[in-house]
C-alpha cells in the first residue's frame, strides 16, 4: 500500500515515525509538509500544494491547521488516492461541520474519506463522530490501513493461578504507537491491577489528543476518549481473573476471585 501522510508538526511526525518503524512489509509511506499559513478565504487550493505529488492508495492527513482539509480533494485528485483518513484528535483541526463537508467532498470524486474522533477510535469498518455515535464507511483500502492501526486491539494472556499478565502482543496499535507502548509495561502486572494502570501508561506516553472539554462527548476530552478506548479494550480480557471484594455486616472484607483462561 502506498501513503502519503500530510503532517504539520510534531503531531504528525511521531504518527509517520511510528507507522513506517511497525507498519507491514510493502507499506511505501511518503510525507508533505503543508504550509504553516493560509488566507481566511482560499480561491486556490492548487497554489498552496507542490507541482506534483507520488501517487498513492491512501491519503492520511495527520495535519494541525484546519485549512489543509480544502488541499485533501486536489491532492486526492493529484495521487489517484482511494480512501483518505483525516484525524480529529483535536477539533480546532478539523471542526465537525468540516469533518462532514470533506467526506461529501471526496464521495463525490469516489474517494472513501474516514474522519475517527479520536483517531483511535477507528476499526476496520467504522469510527467515533461523537460519544455515542459511530460513522460506518465501505472502504478496503482504510479497512486494510485499519487492521493495523487504529482503535487499539491488544490481546492479553493470564496466569489462572497468580492472576498476572503473562504477555501482551498489540493486534492493532494506535496510529501514535501508544498502545504499543502500554502493552510493552503490561507484563507482571496482577489483574486486579493491570487496567488502572494502562489508563496511567497511555497517558504517560503521552498522548496527544486535545484536553478541550467538548459537548458531543459529555464534556469530557479527546484524550480520555482515547484512554477509554485502551482500558475498555482490556477490561473484559481482565474481568474473569479479577478478585471481588464483598463487605459482610461485620465490615469484614472478604475477597472471591475466578480463574479462568483466554
Amino acid at each position: 500500500m502506498r501513503i502519503l501522510a500530510i503532517i504539520s508538526g510534531e503531531y504528525g511526525v511521531r504518527h509517520v515515525s511510528n507507522l513506517r518503524e511497525h507498519g507491514p512489509q510493502g507499506w511505501s509511506i511518503e510525507s508533505w509538509k503543508a504550509p504553516a499559513a493560509f488566507p481566511l478565504i482560499m480561491d486556490y487550493p492548487e497554489d498552496f500544494l507542490p507541482a506534483s505529488f507520488p501517487e498513492c492508495d491512501l491519503i492520511l492527513s495527520f495535519a494541525e491547521n484546519k485549512s489543509v482539509a480544502e488541499l485533501i480533494p486536489e491532492i486526492a485528485k493529484m495521487t489517484g488516492a482511494r480512501g483518505a483518513v483525516a484525524a480529529v484528535d483535536n477539533e480546532a483541526w478539523l471542526p465537525r461541520g468540516l469533518a462532514r463537508q470533506l467526506r461529501g467532498w471526496l464521495e463525490r470524486m469516489n474517494v472513501a474519506c474516514a474522519t475517527p474522533k479520536p483517531l483511535c477510535s477507528l476499526t476496520e469498518r467504522d469510527y467515533k463522530v461523537t460519544r455515542r455515535e459511530r460513522e460506518t464507511y465501505d472502504s478496503a483500502i482504510i479497512s486494510e490501513f485499519a487492521r493495523y492501526f487504529g482503535q487499539p486491539d491488544i490481546r492479553l494472556t493470564l496466569d489462572g493461578e497468580s492472576r498476572t499478565v503473562i504477555s501482551a502482543v498489540v493486534q492493532r496499535d494506535t496510529v501514535c504507537g501508544c498502545a504499543r507502548h502500554v502493552a510493552e509495561k503490561l507484563a507482571g502486572l496482577s489483574a486486579d491491577e493491570a487496567e488502572e494502570r494502562a489508563g496511567l501508561f497511555h497517558h504517560h506516553f503521552p498522548c496527544l489528543a486535545s484536553m478541550v472539554k467538548l459537548n458531543d462527548y459529555n464534556h469530557d476530552t479527546l484524550m480520555h476518549e482515547s484512554g477509554r478506548l485502551l482500558q475498555e479494550n482490556l477490561a473484559e480480557q481482565l474481568k474473569p481473573f479479577k478478585q471481588t471484594r464483598y463487605i459482610s455486616p461485620t465490615g469484614l472484607i472478604s475477597n472471591e476471585g475466578s480463574q479462568s483462561s483466554i
